[in-house]
């Protein structure tokens, strides 16, 4: 596959109400056609869709890449998007500055988005059934539950490890969790960037050294390190959820082959997990589009799946 050198990446920072967005959204001179009888049909063809996405969430940074080379493919020019947080991500995605977030934790994680925002987007389904939101300690690490952190904050310095302040994984933990187990006071939940984790993650790990993160499943950093989930026997961080395919109002009726193929979509464990450690471990950034392109010769049969 040869890339199309259009593709761009816009870093739009945290807390913005909205993106602003300078390229035209789906669709094109070609978006209605005259029939016979001199009336006109919706196209259903797009020339351009923008995909949003959190670069530090690689489950959206994989799914938007590997979109990126399906439609490439198909010959239709994407625009990435990167947004440093979900709030602006789905204020945008509301008000029609990005065509599509791949990669939404729309049931349980971004309730609150949706309580605001659902009215003005389209849920295109779940390519994903079964992620979840977790805490995680080092394997060698003497707990087993979440329960198990109360009395034994100096094991950990006080500290959970979290990430972006406006996720919502940073908000069930601070708001749900934490008040659950009786973790205020003997804790402090620092708030700073996924890669900032894992970083704090791999510096503990490499010391043999006790530390407690929030992570989630589906996510590659459970299987690169020596991990293993508490147990949440109070259901604190929720329940699992799907992953889902979200859309602007009005995408599927201005951009229907491609919002067909989006409803199709579906990745088991297995393939999903070889997309995510092919696009963040064994190609890694600026080599995005080359990993989806080995992970498509790899699968074949997926491109055939997505015209059902």
């Amino acid at each position: 596959m040869n890339k199309h050198l259009t593709t761009r990446s816009t870093r739009i920072a945290a807390g913005l109400a909205a993106v602003a967005l300078t390229a035209t959204a789906c669709g094109g001179d070609s978006d209605t056609d005259a029939t016979a009888d001199g009336g006109a049909t919706s196209g259903a063809a797009c020339e351009t869709v923008n995909l949003g996405f959190i670069p530090s969430w690689t489950d959206g940074l994989s799914i938007a890449w590997l979109w990126d080379g399906i439609l490439d493919e198909q010959g239709i020019e994407v625009e990435m998007t990167e947004i440093a947080d979900a709030a602006p991500l789905y204020a945008g995605l509301a008000g029609g500055d990005v065509d599509v977030y791949p990669s939404a934790w729309s049931e349980v994680t971004h309730a609150d988005y949706m309580a605001e925002y659902g009215d003005q987007l389209e849920d295109l389904g779940a390519w994903y059934e079964g992620a979840k939101l977790t805490f995680a300690v080092p394997e060698y690490t003497d707990v087993s539950s979440i329960e198990d952190l109360a009395g034994n904050a100096e094991m950990f310095d006080g500290r959970i490890v979290g990430i972006e302040p406006g996720a919502g994984l940073t908000r069930t933990t601070k708001e749900s969790v934490m008040p659950a187990y009786g973790l205020d006071g003997d804790y402090t939940l620092v708030e700073s960037s996924t890669t900032a984790m894992l970083a704090e993650l791999q510096a503990a790990t490499d010391a043999g050294e006790d530390v407690v993160v929030t992570l989630w499943r589906p996510f590659w950093a459970n299987s690169e390190f020596p991990v293993k989930d508490l147990e949440d026997p109070q259901g604190a961080l929720g329940d699992a959820e799907g992953l889902h395919t979200l859309a602007t109002e009005g995408f599927s009726d201005r951009c229907a082959d491609v919002a067909s193929m989006m409803e199709a979509f579906s990745l088991t464990d297995e393939q999903y997990g070889s997309l995510e450690n092919m696009v963040v471990n064994e190609y890694g950034e600026g080599r995005y589009d080359e990993a989806v392109d080995a992970w498509l010769e790899e699968n074949p049969e997926f491109m055939d799946s997505l015209q059902s």
